[in-house]
């Protein structure tokens, strides 16, 4: 399939006004790239935004939550924003969690988790399922449901969702109903075809991949853990359902096709969504892209 249009577009443009490579920035730059250039792009309004801290390892995490209205109590999603562990934040990912707030009717809490290299691993995912067992346990008093818990996040995020899955069938809890993970990292010591195929031109690079890890992971056995590359976990069975989006000309396209396989073979149910025309990071790419809105639409109706 050849590429969208509309996305080559957009990555021609970034060619003609010479963005550097993530690869290419000091760690302040790229954190200020990513804001910049996700954090206000296709923000709509939901019928409430506040936000909070929950107890996390290491003191008190910031969480938003984004709750779109209506009656009852809405169920409740957990969201974990990508940028490789290092970069990215509740703002730069504030346009998603809006828009699956208002498509799917849950209530989106985007959990803001310590980054690398200040806070190397295991600092992100013991944030996340710390602040997902917070909010689980004081849902009911926040007005929420957890009964139908979901966790979700793109790439990084990806990885961490998969991980706080695997932290909860481990550690006895929370229940979590469905997993959503958006073209996600799951084998950080590995090599697959899309790493060659898509390394170059298609937005993030083989390089950038190297740079994010080598900022957030401290040796190869690290790489290896199940808490770093869920693919590698000795056994799936017994996780939540799952939703596997990718992308055709993504880097981690294997990646995530292939914990699908793996979730799927251990008894899984899994539906993936695959964009065969899009590269990576496209959800994110509100009132840029016309696909970010069709892929948050199809994520919320699995979700609901």
């Amino acid at each position: 399939m050849s590429l969208n249009p509309q996305t080559e577009q957009l990555l021609r443009q970034m060619e003609q006004e010479q963005v550097p490579d993530i690869s290419e920035m000091d760690v302040p730059r790229a954190r200020k790239f990513l804001e910049e250039a996700f954090g206000e792009a296709g923000a709509e309004e939901v019928a409430r935004v506040h936000s909070l801290t929950v107890p996390g390892p290491a003191g008190r995490l910031p969480v938003r939550i984004y709750d779109p209205g209506g009656d009852g109590r809405r169920p409740l999603l957990v969201f974990y924003h990508g940028g490789g562990w290092v970069i990215g934040n509740i703002e730069s990912h504030d346009p998603v969690c809006r828009a699956l707030a208002r498509a799917s009717g849950y209530a989106v809490a985007s959990v803001e988790y310590r980054l690398a290299p200040e806070s190397a691993f295991p600092a992100a995912p013991e944030d996340c399922y710390a602040a997902t067992r917070w909010l689980a346990g004081n849902a009911r008093e926040m007005g929420y449901d957890a009964s139908r818990l979901v966790v979700a996040g793109d790439s990084a995020g990806g990885n961490l969702a998969a991980v706080v899955a695997l932290m909860a069938r481990r550690q006895g809890g929370p229940e979590i109903s469905r997993q959503v993970l958006i073209y996600p990292a799951v084998d950080l010591g590995g090599r697959y075809p899309s790493h060659e195929e898509n390394g170059e031109g298609y937005f993030l690079t083989t390089a950038a991949m190297e740079w994010f890890v080598t900022h957030y992971i401290q040796d190869e056995a690290a790489a290896k853990s199940w808490m770093a590359s869920p693919l590698l976990a000795e056994d799936h069975s017994g996780l939540p359902p799952a939703v596997v989006l990718t992308a055709g000309f993504d880097p981690l396209r294997d990646e995530g096709r292939a914990y699908a396989r793996k979730l799927r073979e251990a008894g899984v149910k899994v539906e993936e969504i695959r964009h065969d025309d899009q590269i990576h990071g496209f959800v994110s790419m509100l009132g840029l892209l016309d696909d970010a809105r069709s892929a948050i639409e199809e994520l919320a109706e699995r979700i609901r």
